[in-house]
C-alpha cells in the first residue's frame, strides 16, 4: 500500500471573489473591444490583407480543435509574417485591451488554441512565420520561426546529416511554436526529453508588445532566472513564442524495431528494465498497449495486421537507434532473447526492413483514430514514477471494474518515460447529461488516484481548458499563488489566452 493514498493535499479552489474578478475583467474586455471598430483596419495596416482571415469559411479551420471538443468565434484571425509584425499586433491589442489566443498548428488536445464563443478574442496564428533560419551542424543547432511544421524541422536536420528527435503523431501539421507552448512529449522522451529539453533559446513577444530576445544557442548559461523554460509549457498565457533555437543530434543511421507479446503490464515494465540494462541509452522508444487497443485498431484502421501469430494480453513496441548502422539490431536481438528466456516475453518479431518497421508504428499511431471511432474516449494523460506504474494500473483497473463495469479501458502509452494514457471509453449515443456525469466521475477517480501515487494529471498534452478546473483541485495554494503572480506580472490585463490553464 502506498502511504497516504486516498488523501489529496491542498485541493483549494479559487475564491468566488477571484472568479468574479475574472468574469468582470472579461466583460470589460468585451465592452472595450466593441468600442474599437477600427481595430481590424489597424491590424490590416500591420499585416496586410494576406495576414487577415475574416470570412467564416476560411476561419473554420482555426475555430475547432482537432478532437472536436471545442469550437469558438473570433472577429479576425491575424497571421503576422515576422516578429516585428507580431509585436505590433500585440501592442495594438494591449492598447485596445483585446484578448488574444495564440495558435500554432491547431493540433492540441486540451482546447488551449481555441477562442471562446463570446466573439471578442482574436486568434494570432503563427502559420506564416514558417522559415528555417539557420542550420548549424558544427554547433548542432537549428534556428526556426514558430510556424515551422515539426516534420520540416526533422527533414532539415536529416538534410544536414543531423537528427531532431521530437516525434509525435501530428508531426505533419503541428508547429514548433505549439510544441514549445505545450512542452510536447512524443515517442522519444525516454532518451531525449520533452520539447523543453530540446530547446536552447526562444524569442517571445510579451502581452504589451515588448520582445524578449532569448534566442541564445548556449548550452550553459547561469546568468539569472531561467526565463526560457518559463515560457515553454505556458500554453500561450505568458507570451507568444516567435522563434527558437533547437538542439540537433548526430544522425541515427542504424535502427532496430521489435514488436513483443507479453502476459501483462507487469512484464512490460520488467522488460523495460531488462532492455535498458542490455541496450543502454540506445532505446529511443518503448511503447505499450493492451490487446483491447490492438483489436480496436484492427477494426478501425485500414492496412493494419497483427505482427505476431498469436494474441497476447499486452504488447510492447521497442525501438533502438544509433549512429552506427549495425549496432542496434544485435543488441535488440540479445535483449529479446534474454526476455524470452526469462519469461518476460512470450513472443517477439524484429522488423526486417523499414516497411515492416512502419507497419509496427502504424499500429501504435492508429490508437487516436481508432478510439474516436470506437466510442467517446475519456483521455487521461498521466505521468507516474515508472516504479509505480504496475500498482497504479492494478488499482485503476479494479476501480473501473467495480464502479464502471460497463466501460472498457484503453491502456497504452510511453511507459519508458512514465507517461500513461489510461483512457476509458464511453459508448456513442449517450445523452449529454449522462456523458457529462460519467466524465466527471471517471476523471475524478482516475486523477485522484494518479495524484495519490505522486503523479501528474497532464504529462504531455497540457492543461488548456480540458484540465483547467481540475488543476485547482490538485495544485497547492502556494503553487497556485505563484502561478497567478507570474501571470499577473507578465500579463496584468489578462489578455493572453484568457480562460486557459488558470
Amino acid at each position: 500500500m502506498l502511504g497516504g493514498r486516498g488523501r489529496v493535499a491542498s485541493r483549494n479552489a479559487p475564491s468566488p471573489a477571484h472568479d468574479e474578478r475574472s468574469s468582470n475583467s472579461h466583460r470589460e474586455q468585451l465592452q472595450l473591444t466593441s468600442t474599437h471598430p477600427s481595430l481590424i483596419e489597424r491590424l490590416r495596416a500591420v499585416v496586410g490583407d494576406a495576414g487577415l482571415v475574416l470570412d467564416a469559411e476560411r476561419q473554420a479551420a482555426y475555430l475547432t480543435d482537432w478532437p472536436r471538443k471545442w469550437t469558438g468565434r473570433t472577429p479576425v484571425v491575424v497571421r503576422p509574417n515576422s516578429t516585428e509584425e507580431t509585436a505590433a499586433v500585440m501592442r495594438l491589442c494591449h492598447e485596445t485591451r483585446t484578448p488574444v489566443v495564440p495558435q500554432g498548428g491547431n493540433t492540441g488536445m486540451t482546447g488551449a488554441g481555441i477562442p471562446d464563443m463570446d466573439g471578442a478574442q482574436i486568434i494570432v496564428s503563427m502559420n506564416r512565420m514558417n522559415r528555417i533560419l539557420e542550420v548549424d551542424a558544427t554547433s548542432n543547432t537549428m534556428t526556426v520561426e514558430a510556424g515551422v511544421i515539426l516534420a520540416s524541422v526533422q527533414q532539415a536536420a536529416a538534410d544536414a546529416n543531423r537528427f531532431f528527435p521530437l516525434s509525435l503523431g501530428a508531426e505533419g501539421s503541428c508547429t514548433i511554436g505549439g510544441n514549445l507552448a505545450t512542452n510536447a512529449g512524443g515517442i522519444s522522451v525516454l532518451r531525449y526529453g520533452n520539447a523543453r529539453d530540446l530547446t536552447l533559446g526562444v524569442e517571445v513577444v510579451l502581452a504589451d508588445g515588448r520582445v524578449w530576445d532569448g534566442l541564445r544557442a548556449l548550452r550553459k548559461d547561469n546568468s539569472g532566472y531561467d526565463l526560457r523554460n518559463l515560457f515553454i509549457g505556458s500554453e500561450g498565457t505568458l507570451g507568444v513564442i516567435t522563434r527558437a533555437v533547437l538542439k540537433l543530434f548526430p544522425a541515427q543511421h542504424g535502427r532496430a524495431t521489435a514488436w513483443v507479446g507479453l502476459r501483462g503490464h507487469k512484464e512490460a515494465v520488467a522488460l523495460l528494465s531488462l532492455t535498458q540494462s542490455i541496450c543502454g541509452d540506445r532505446i529511443i522508444a518503448f511503447e505499450m498497449m493492451s490487446e483491447f487497443g490492438m483489436s480496436m485498431i484492427l477494426r478501425h484502421v485500414t492496412d493494419t495486421q497483427r505482427p505476431l501469430s498469436g494474441v497476447h494480453p499486452y504488447y510492447v513496441l521497442v525501438e533502438l537507434a544509433d549512429a552506427q548502422q549495425e549496432a542496434p539490431g544485435t543488441l535488440l536481438e540479445q535483449a529479446l532473447a534474454a526476455a524470452l528466456e526469462a519469461g518476460l516475453a512470450d513472443d517477439a518479431v524484429l522488423a526486417v526492413n523499414d516497411r515492416q518497421r512502419q507497419q509496427f508504428w502504424k499500429i501504435r499511431e492508429g490508437v487516436s483514430q481508432a478510439q474516436l471511432r470506437e466510442g467517446h474516449p475519456l483521455k487521461h494523460d498521466i505521468a507516474l514514477p515508472i516504479a509505480r506504474l504496475v500498482s497504479f494500473i492494478d488499482e485503476a483497473n479494479a476501480l473501473i471494474a467495480e464502479s464502471f463495469p460497463q466501460l472498457p479501458v484503453l491502456n497504452f502509452g510511453h511507459i519508458g518515460d512514465g507517461n500513461l494514457h489510461y483512457n476509458v471509453l464511453l459508448p456513442h449515443g449517450l445523452a449529454d447529461a449522462e456523458r457529462e456525469r460519467l466524465t466527471a466521475e471517471v476523471n475524478l477517480r482516475i486523477h485522484d488516484l494518479a495524484i495519490a501515487y505522486r503523479g501528474s494529471i497532464s504529462a504531455e498534452h497540457g492543461v488548456g481548458r480540458l484540465r483547467r478546473d481540475e488543476l485547482r483541485r490538485y495544485k497547492s495554494a502556494v503553487e497556485k499563488d505563484l502561478m497567478r503572480a507570474i501571470k499577473t506580472t507578465l500579463d496584468p490585463d489578462q489578455l493572453l489566452n484568457p480562460g486557459k490553464v488558470l
